[in-house]
């Protein structure tokens, strides 16, 4: 029981640092590229898969503590934390930023105007959006928006 434990809290503690630098090289890359105001708590928390982040937990947990070969265990856990901080690289870190936030083309209404473009942000209350007409990035707020 307590060697299930021990994996469980070693993959926990190892997915969570990944994910960390991971949301670090977006923030600073992605988010910040953008101007986009949100915080890194917000971004961290409302953009987490549970489901990738326990199938890393229990994989990290398993391999580090039941596999009897150190040298593989550092491989594995090695290239993992090699990808989760290629995103402070700034190519890498944009290109995943617009992977999970950017939606081109998009067509938004209120009751007064139309609105068409690219969302780089959609967040809690505030869609960050680049206007075709305009030619700028507007912040719109998600409460006025009509919905379709």
């Amino acid at each position: 029981m307590t060697k299930l434990l021990q994996a469980l809290l070693t993959g926990l503690l190892f997915t969570f640092l990944l994910d960390a630098f991971l949301f670090v090289g977006i923030k600073i890359n992605y988010i910040d590229f953008y101007h986009i105001q949100v915080y890194y708590n917000v971004l961290f928390a409302d953009h987490q898969n549970i489901f990738i982040f326990s199938f890393f937990t229990l994989l990290i947990g398993f391999i580090t503590t039941y596999v009897n070969n150190a040298k593989l265990s550092l491989i594995f856990v090695g290239s993992l934390f090699v990808l989760a901080i290629a995103t402070l690289i700034a190519p890498l870190g944009k290109m995943l930023g617009e992977m999970m936030f950017l939606q081109k083309d998009m067509l938004l209404k209120d009751k007064k105007y139309t609105y068409r473009g690219d969302s780089y942000y959609n967040g809690r209350k505030k869609i960050t959006f680049y206007d075709y007409e305009l030619k700028k990035v507007i912040i719109l707020d998600k409460k006025r928006l009509l919905k379709d």
